[in-house]
């Protein structure tokens, strides 16, 4: 049964800026840093932990802007997250499950439910190979989860609803 977590497989979630002031601030590259996922007989089972995730590096135009955050930025972004986006404490995990995943061929998909937030909605998950990697990549409404996405200065700076999720799995040996 092959299995994954931080050791051998990387979660990433990525973050759009918008609105009047956007220009001042920065899309994010996020790491969940503590999750499990196995897969056995086409049945997919993940955890991802809701306080884990620890912003990476600021993104400019799609690539990594190393100067765009201080420590003591990514501190304050990591415990919004945690706190007003995600209510970590109150929904400490995400999960999702899926039954009968389509493992025949590559691209393939795992079809399931998505719990986030305290909300469960299906979830498709297209899945190819990329060098000895899995590679699932989903794009997520917060708002379908109940989540209203970060906003500051008065809503002049807000986070997109739309969210996109990279999991990278290294293919098992």
């Amino acid at each position: 049964m092959p299995s994954w977590d931080p050791t051998n497989a990387e979660c990433l979630v990525f973050t759009y800026k918008e609105g009047l002031l956007s220009r001042v601030a920065h899309d994010l590259k996020i790491r969940v840093t503590r999750f499990d996922i196995t897969v056995e007989d086409g049945k997919v089972d993940a955890s991802f932990d809701a306080s884990s995730l620890r912003t990476v590096i600021a993104m400019k135009r799609g690539r990594e802007h190393p100067r765009g955050l201080t420590d003591a930025d990514r501190e304050t972004i990591d415990e919004r997250i945690r706190e007003v986006v995600l209510h970590s404490v109150k929904h400490p995990k995400i999960l999702f499950s899926a039954e009968n995943s389509d493992t025949g061929g590559v691209p393939w998909a795992a079809r399931g439910t998505l719990t986030l937030h305290g909300k469960e909605r299906p979830l498709t998950a297209s899945i190819r190979t990329e060098g000895g990697d899995w590679i699932a990549r989903i794009q997520l409404h917060q708002p379908d989860f109940g989540i209203k996405p970060f906003t500051a200065m008065l809503g002049t700076l807000k986070i997109k609803p739309n969210v996109d999720i990279v999991l990278r799995c290294t293919l098992p040996q």
